[in-house]
């Protein structure tokens, strides 16, 4: 089967990101429906089976399906989210839902997390279904809403009302791709598991009064602005999970480097060394559970003592831990506040992985052998959350994949998720097209 024309993803990329569905965790916004609507016209008059389901008003997923001729076959979802990050326009280069094309790259919000995967998905499947191709078992492409805010009007919503349309046995998801190892060793990372998410929020009280007198005063945002110090100043024991020193073994590292990564009593001291700029964000949050308090809420008015004041932590938790270690990791970090902090749960999700020893795992290997004859699958795991966690619930083998050029490091890509500037190259877009429509055509066919 020929491949399909790179256009169509870089123009189906460029749309979506200029839809603006940018979700700010509130059920009001991302509105989702606009991308929805756009992937609904692309893949119309293809002999798809296209569904849409609202969890809210504009928190629309859409569910397309060919169905497979061998009830007994295995199933695979691709699993792409519709929804991006708030932004901040007057810090980027150009604009961020310009969807522009410059110097061959698409820029804008969403442009690498995830609309490049999701349009990619996208088009595989209308290029499929007009070849006529007919899979062995059901293939699903799930166009989800609310990854970026928890999955609360997305993939968890369908689960809780609509399991059986979303559950298969193998889920393709973000995000995966880049390369290492160079090219004595080289390899491409997938994300075969992530770690959990426990977001709190911590509420603290104290006495209102007025703001000319705060002497002696209760203060709640004194009390919550020493313990958010706390939580960014806490840093506890690093844990390394199954596939860190493989990863570790393919990094463009000296041997001292490596060696002190996989040292427990060392990483740290390492790590304090390492410039921001050069990923020492992210080998921290692989190796350690992680604390970032993100959102203040309270204040009433600026002479006015607050008397509540509530922030909300991103916790990360590193596999094998659950609500009663996030418990005990807020009370040493917080130290004699603890005793005042109300805390409530917000998303209470575990660490989850999936096994390689699998036919996807294989299938995949014979698609990326194909621009990259020698190079290996590396697993590992990702420090962010993902909608594979609802499908490994669901029963599903889910990996965090995609094929991205060798030219985009892991530096660069990692800055663009959240930040300024957010961009892919048709190259990487071409890639995992490709990716895409080999992985499926191999695995179902």
């Amino acid at each position: 089967m020929s491949a399909p024309h790179n256009f169509e993803t870089v123009e189906l990329l460029q749309a979506m990101i200029r839809n603006q569905c940018v979700n700010d965790g509130t059920e009001g916004s991302g509105q989702e429906i606009r991308n929805a609507d756009v992937l609904l016209s692309f893949l119309d008059g293809y002999g798809i089976d296209i569904e849409t389901y609202t969890a809210a008003p504009g928190r629309t997923t859409l569910v397309a399906r060919i169905e497979g001729r061998d009830p007994g076959a295995p199933s695979l979802c691709l699993n792409g989210h519709t929804d991006v990050v708030p932004v901040t326009p007057e810090s980027w280069t150009h604009d961020p839902f310009g969807g522009a094309l410059i110097d061959g790259e698409v820029w804008g919000r969403g442009a690498v997390d995830m609309l490049n995967l999701t349009a990619s998905m996208a088009v595989t499947l209308k290029h499929l279904a007009a070849n006529g191709f007919s899979p062995s078992g059901d293939l699903v492409f799930l166009a989800v809403a609310d990854e970026e805010a928890g999955s609360t009007w997305g993939a968890r919503w369908m689960a809780d009302n609509y399991a059986d349309v979303i559950t298969t046995d193998y889920v393709l998801t973000e995000s995966g791709g880049l390369h290492s190892g160079g090219t004595a060793a080289p390899s491409i990372g997938l994300r075969v598991g992530e770690k959990g998410v426990a977001w709190r929020r911590i509420t603290f009280r104290g006495v209102p009064g007025h703001g000319s007198m705060p002497f002696k005063s209760s203060n709640a945002l004194v009390k919550a602005a020493a313990a958010i110090q706390r939580l960014a100043d806490y840093t506890p024991t690093p844990r390394f999970h199954e596939y860190w020193r493989d990863e570790v073994a393919r990094m463009h590292l000296d041997d001292e480097h490596k060696a002190a990564l996989v040292d427990e009593n060392r990483i740290d001291e390492l790590l304090a060394a390492v410039p921001a700029n050069r990923g020492a964000g992210y080998l921290h949050s692989c190796t350690h559970t992680t604390f970032s308090p993100n959102v203040a809420v309270g204040q009433t008015k600026t002479n006015v003592i607050p008397d509540t004041l509530a922030i909300d932590v991103d916790i990360r938790t590193m596999p094998g831990e659950g609500p009663e270690e996030v418990r005990a990791h807020l009370r040493e970090a917080l130290g004699d506040l603890a005793d005042e902090a109300e805390i409530e749960p917000l998303i209470n999700d575990r660490a989850s992985a999936s096994p390689i020893n699998t036919p996807l795992w294989d299938s995949l290997q014979r698609a990326v052998n194909r621009p990259f004859p020698s190079a290996r699958l590396q697993p590992s795991m990702s420090v962010g959350f993902t909608d594979a966690r609802v499908h490994r619930e669901l029963g599903a083998v889910a990996y965090g994949a995609g094929l991205m050029s060798p030219t985009l490091t892991q530096a660069d890509y990692g800055s663009r998720f959240h930040g300024n500037d957010e961009r892919i190259d048709v190259e990487s877009l071409e890639l995992t097209t490709n990716l895409w429509l080999d992985t499926v055509t191999d695995l179902l066919g």
